[in-house]
């Protein structure tokens, strides 16, 4: 848990014992998490308290959301040294029509795109749709 609480410090969040209970969860994790589904593993905890807790570790960069066209904002842990920058830090992502789940591909960056003057981009999102590996037997 000491290493979670100087993940959180260092990104100035405070480590309250619910955000060390959600960083660990999230940690524990290997695709992206719904509200719904940490409600459902916190059943005993406020749904604002953890919605705020998401938004405060999204906006201070410990994690990022994924739209991935489910109309459910889905959440993930950022990588170490990561500041969720749109020139550098942002990777594809991966959702399973069969399971459901989407996934981090934090290997495959999203490489930059030269706008056309005038435009400015303020976030990207690219997913991937099809069948993930487990799903596909492979």
């Amino acid at each position: 848990m000491k290493e979670i609480e100087q993940r959180l410090t260092d990104n100035g969040v405070r480590p309250t014992a619910m955000r060390l209970l959600i960083y660990k969860y999230l940690a524990e994790k290997e695709v992206a998490t719904s509200l719904t589904d940490i409600e459902t593993a916190f059943t005993k905890a406020d749904r604002t308290t953890l919605f705020r807790t998401l938004k405060t570790f999204e906006q201070k960069g410990v994690v990022h959301q994924i739209d991935d066209g489910t109309g459910i904002a889905k959440y993930a842990l950022c990588e170490k040294g990561c500041n969720c920058e749109l020139e550098q830090d942002l990777h594809l992502h991966f959702h399973c029509n069969s399971c459901d789940e989407t996934i981090c591909l934090t290997e495959h960056k999203i490489p930059h795109i030269n706008l056309p003057e005038g435009f400015v981009a303020e976030d990207a999102n690219l997913v991937l749709k099809g069948i993930c590996d487990k799903c596909s037997g492979q």
